[in-house]
């Protein structure tokens, strides 16, 4: 019954936004952190994950008059958009894709999305936590830094980063099992 109601919910927001653009906003918020998770993970970069979720929604507006309504989630059409992207842009930087290759990142498997969703639930939890734990978080899973170099970042002692960074965890993996039930 709840998912016929989110499905229903989505409908009217698609319709909305194709009648008035400025509605489009409605979606963005509701996909944003879905796609852009999905971006992160196939290209792997944050600031080309940012330039490409930015691409996505644009070409989504772009485009979203010739959506039609099939029962699929908005977020599916948004998962194609972004993989055709990022295929383009490997292409167009060198980065040969064999044809199965090609026609494999455009396509959107059910498991796929299920991890795109939690990760998507991952991103809204570490905007939750506390300043400092989510700086570091931030910095060392996203930035990929070591310990030394968030310490040095944030003033602080390696030992005060490694505390920080067990709490922002342990309270993450609470609430991501939370989520999940």
């Amino acid at each position: 019954m709840k998912a016929l109601k989110k499905e229903a919910d989505e409908r009217l927001l698609i319709e909305a936004a194709q009648k008035d653009p400025a509605r489009f906003a409605d979606l963005y918020e509701l996909n944003f952190e879905r796609v852009y998770a999905y971006c992160v993970k196939r290209v792997q970069d944050r600031t080309e994950s940012e330039d490409l979720t930015a691409e996505v929604f644009h070409q989504a507006l772009a485009n979203l008059k010739r959506f039609e309504w099939r029962g699929i989630p908005f977020a599916a059409w948004l998962f194609r958009i972004a993989a055709n992207l990022i295929s383009d842009r490997w292409q167009r930087s060198g980065r040969e894709l064999a044809d199965d290759q090609a026609i494999e990142s455009a396509q959107v498997s059910p498991r796929e999305i299920e991890e795109v969703e939690r990760r998507a639930t991952l991103f809204r939890l570490v905007e939750t936590l506390p300043a400092e734990q989510k700086r570091v978080v931030i910095l060392r899973f996203v930035e990929q830094k070591s310990i030394k170099e968030v310490a040095s970042a944030i003033r602080k002692t390696e030992g005060a980063v490694k505390q920080l960074q067990f709490r922002a965890l342990s309270t993450l993996k609470a609430r991501m099992e939370g989520a999940d039930a």
